[in-house]
């Protein structure tokens, strides 16, 4: 197990530094010159050599005098050393700039992928225990019809009744205005916020992995294993929490994984629609704002997030199942 670990620890350095290496380069291929974008509204009150010394001079601040070899060593030894670089639009070290974006997306997903996972992976057991009954039949219509929605008509939707109609949540933002209260009363009035939101994310969550846990317990049930422990007359329970659901864990295990390795990306849709600050919003507004080295970061610590992600995966694989062997 070590030796595979230390191996696939290896590639994911490798894997790092050739994504490094394709996204910096990708990214200063972007049409555009920050150093321009910095002294342009000086133009009209400069003269010609002056505005030319103040460009050039602004180039050299961002280092974009130097080849792009030559930066692309000081961006990677920095993020190694975890400097990010400086935001071009909040004049902060980017390190700082996506902390807030981070926690509000990380608090958001945790709530709703561990009620989403409540909610699946029971209800998906049960539809696959009672195979054909009202409640599977019923259960796989309305996951058909949750997972052919998009989720921004559900969010209308669910705008328009329970914020406009109903008015029981509010429509944006994650604090009321002016909001004073600290400790409990905060963490209440940001739930009633983050109410809508989540109810929305967990309803388009529920029905891919509802519909992934049934089929995998079906063909887990229907095994002669499972037939030859309900022949040895253990109680129902035991057959199908110990024995299926073990077994059916295996197929299901990488979108668990997957699942929670997400809480560190952010729902565009969502952040968009409820003005959120999260990372998702954040990144695109980053990139619309030409602010590379944000975009950047959040880029590289998501093929971070993924290769931890995969490498998470496959030992999981060996923990659910002793007769996967990942060390070979």
């Amino acid at each position: 197990m070590a030796k595979y670990i230390t191996k696939r620890i290896l590639y994911m350095i490798f894997v790092f530094f050739v994504m490094s290496i394709i996204l910096f380069f990708l990214y200063n291929l972007i049409p555009g010159d920050p150093a321009r974008a910095e002294v342009e509204h000086l133009k009209e009150f400069m003269k010609p050599d002056e505005y030319e010394y103040a460009y050039q001079q602004a180039r050299k601040a961002l280092g974009l005098d130097q080849p792009l070899i030559v930066r692309y060593g000081k961006w990677i030894k920095g993020m190694l050393k975890l400097d990010f670089g400086m935001s071009k639009v909040y004049r902060l070290p980017v390190r700082d700039v996506v902390k807030d974006p981070f926690k509000v997306t990380i608090f958001i997903n945790i709530f709703a992928i561990f009620i989403g996972l409540a909610i699946t992976i029971p209800l998906g057991i049960r539809c696959a225990v009672k195979r054909n009954s009202p409640l599977d039949r019923t259960v796989m219509v309305f996951t058909i019809v949750g997972h052919s929605i998009p989720t921004f008509i559900t969010a209308l939707l669910f705008i328009f009744v329970f914020a406009v109609k109903l008015e029981w949540f509010p429509v944006s933002g994650m604090v009321t205005p002016n909001f004073k209260g600290t400790g409990f009363a905060l963490f209440r009035n940001k739930m009633w916020h983050l109410a809508l939101p989540l109810i929305i994310m967990t309803v388009g969550s529920l029905a891919g992995l509802t519909r992934y846990v049934r089929a995998a317990m079906i063909d887990a049930l229907s095994m002669d294993y499972i037939k030859t422990a309900r022949a040895k007359g253990l109680q129902e329970k035991v057959v199908i929490y110990s024995h299926a659901w073990r077994n059916a864990l295996l197929p299901v295990i990488t979108l668990i994984i997957g699942w929670f390795m997400s809480i560190f990306s952010g729902s565009l849709v969502i952040e968009r629609i409820f003005n959120l600050h999260g990372i998702g919003k954040f990144y695109i507004d980053a990139l619309q704002n030409q602010d590379y080295y944000v975009a950047l970061a959040i880029q590289m610590f998501y093929i971070v997030i993924a290769l931890v992600g995969n490498l998470i995966t496959d030992i999981s694989y060996g923990i659910v199942d002793p007769r996967v062997r990942v060390d070979q």
